[in-house]
């Protein structure tokens, strides 16, 4: 077991993982017993954080705090071993709930994205995007990722665009507690990417309508023309099938009714017209005869 050298000169034991995990599975117990509700962030298997683009590219971004360097293992420490005990993604804001020697109230402000970069962005994703299907699926093009995740530019913040507070009594404005409920939000963009977006004050509607608007356009019949189904199959590699004719109204009663007693004179009319013509028949044999 790990050994560190404390504030008051005195060797102490470092917690291992297991005995982190299983206080943090004690701790979550006790608190809903007392009817606290809690959204924690489970255990972590292994050593990667996050296994999806985003959530891995919010853990790639968070090395670009350099001055919070020395506090970022531990954070992940925690964050692997599930003592990040309670985590909520809003607007503009995480909350979170950590345990460290007590349970620690976190928060970390984030200023939502401006509107000249959410502009920009729309415009380079609504210029990148190559296939309309793979869009509405959920899972944008590697390209527009790419975009959305630059630095500066893209949805993921800078240093100097968080706030960050602890109620811990450590000093350090990036505290392990704080490091950890970091890491806790990359565990959930794994899950759900559509979070990163909430907490940036903006919509992934407004890329989807970017990109729709730009395949529109880029495909927009003239005035005396318009586009078949199998023009629509090309553009956006699907099979699109003719919209078939809408059925004919069933006849109202009367309708039925006029419907029959034609169809009746016409059946009567045809039966005085071939009795006339063997009637003809019978007199022009007699007279042979």
């Amino acid at each position: 077991m790990p050994r560190r050298w404390s504030s008051r000169r005195r060797w102490y034991a470092e917690p291992t993982v297991d005995m982190l995990r299983e206080r943090a599975a004690k701790r979550i117990q006790q608190m809903r017993k007392a009817g606290a509700e809690l959204a924690p962030v489970e255990p972590i298997p292994g050593i990667r954080i996050a296994k999806t683009f985003w959530g891995k590219a919010w853990c790639q971004n968070l090395l670009r705090y350099g001055d919070f360097e020395n506090r970022m293992p531990r954070g992940r420490k925690y964050a692997r071993t599930g003592s990040v005990l309670d985590l909520a993604i809003e607007g503009g804001l995480v909350r979170a709930v950590v345990l460290g020697k007590s349970a620690y109230r976190v928060r970390i402000g984030i200023r939502p994205v401006s509107e000249a970069r959410w502009a920009a962005l729309r415009r380079a994703c609504a210029g990148e995007i190559g296939s309309l299907v793979e869009l509405l699926s959920g899972k944008p093009p590697a390209r527009v990722m790419e975009i959305v995740s630059r630095p500066d530019t893209g949805l993921f913040p800078s240093p100097k665009e968080i706030t960050l507070d602890c109620s811990c009594p450590d000093w350090a404005t990036m505290c392990k507690h704080v490091a950890a409920a970091m890491y806790g939000v990359g565990v959930r963009l794994d899950h759900d990417p559509g979070q990163l977006f909430t907490l940036r004050g903006v919509s992934a509607d407004d890329l989807v309508g970017a990109a729709v608007g730009a395949a529109v356009s880029a495909a927009a019949p003239s005035e005396d023309e318009t586009l078949a189904p199998e023009d629509l199959s090309a553009l956006f590699g699907v099979a699109i099938e003719a919209e078939p004719p809408a059925p004919a109204p069933a006849p109202t009663r009367v309708a039925r009714k006029k419907a029959a007693r034609k169809k009746a004179g016409r059946k009567k009319a045809g039966r005085k017209k071939t009795g006339r013509k063997k009637t003809g028949r019978k007199k022009a044999t007699r007279e042979k005869a």
